[in-house]
């Protein structure tokens, strides 16, 4: 595929999934909830998820929604991120956060089963949004990392690089 071509496709995926998220609000039930912020651009995210026991031992994700105002970018990779998420467990999904930063450093790309995060690299091309990119990555790693039940505070993305 040529240059041109994937950054139409690029901009085409980023505009229908801001324009109809499929991901929008929030899971019933929340057993994770997580607030984010860019303060870069005002980009924020609320990230509910639906946890269930994984047979094999910890635990893998049901659902996942996401509510918040942003730019088109931060809001498409909500909604990407959210559909990658469904059946992963939570070691997987923390993985998924790493590869997805690298990604945005030009460093990994998603395989074949997970191909629809690929659009997102074209954000590499502006480091200036590579942060609204990250934002809702940030904001699940957040909402993982968090004991069940705890009081979330707001996540800045501010510090990254």
């Amino acid at each position: 595929m040529s240059l041109d071509n994937l950054r139409d496709l690029y901009q085409q995926v980023i505009l229908e999934r801001y324009k109809k998220p499929r991901y929008k609000g929030k899971t019933s039930p929340i057993d994770r909830y997580q607030k984010g912020h860019n303060p870069s651009c005002g980009d924020t995210i609320e990230l509910t998820l639906h946890l269930e026991d994984d047979p094999q031992g910890g635990s893998r994700i049901a659902d996942v929604k996401f509510e918040g105002e942003g730019c088109a970018i931060s809001m498409a990779s909500a909604d990407l991120m959210a559909e990658a998420l469904r059946g992963k467990t939570t070691d997987e999904a923390l993985e998924m956060v790493q590869k997805f930063q690298a990604m945005m450093r030009g460093e990994a790309e998603f395989p074949t089963d997970l191909r629809k995060l690929n659009v997102m690299q074209g954000v590499a091309q502006f480091p200036v949004r590579i942060k609204c990119a990250n934002l809702s990555w940030h904001t699940l790693k957040a909402a993982l990392e968090a004991a069940q039940g705890e009081q979330p505070e707001f996540v800045s993305n501010e510090a990254e690089g």
